[in-house]
């Protein structure tokens, strides 16, 4: 009984594994650099990277819903504040560097086909 309740845990680790290796697809190192970390509402704890050669962006967060790793985003300064844009699907996450009032604070927005999901208050680690 004891080696079927061994193999049966194995046989569930090994999927999850499998799947928490591919869920981080896109890698920061040593070849980027940290440009922003927030911890927001929630939380939900936003890294995001720059690397130092190509320039590409890369978003990492964690939260209680899970891990989500990003790349290829985008960054634009709106009205004195700096957002960076990311795609998933038919997701996006935009994660603003300050406000106009705060420069410590900022925003995590979620999309889904253009319509907002969910708005959290972060503030700069």
């Amino acid at each position: 009984m004891k080696t079927l309740l061994k193999i049966s845990a194995l046989l569930l680790a090994l999927p999850i594994s499998v799947l928490a290796n591919f869920s981080l697809r896109a890698s920061a190192d040593s070849t980027a650099g940290i440009i922003l970390s927030t911890k927001c509402r929630g939380g939900y704890n936003i890294n995001i990277w720059q690397n130092h050669t190509s320039g590409k962006l890369l978003y990492r967060a964690t939260s209680p819903n899970g891990n989500l790793s990003l790349d290829g985003g985008t960054s634009q300064a709106t009205e004195g504040v700096r957002v960076y844009r990311f795609r998933n699907g038919n997701y996006e996450y935009w994660v603003w560097d300050g406000t106009l009032d705060n420069p410590q604070s900022g925003t995590l927005e979620v999309y889904k086909n253009n319509r907002i999901l969910m708005q959290r208050t972060c503030m700069k680690n």
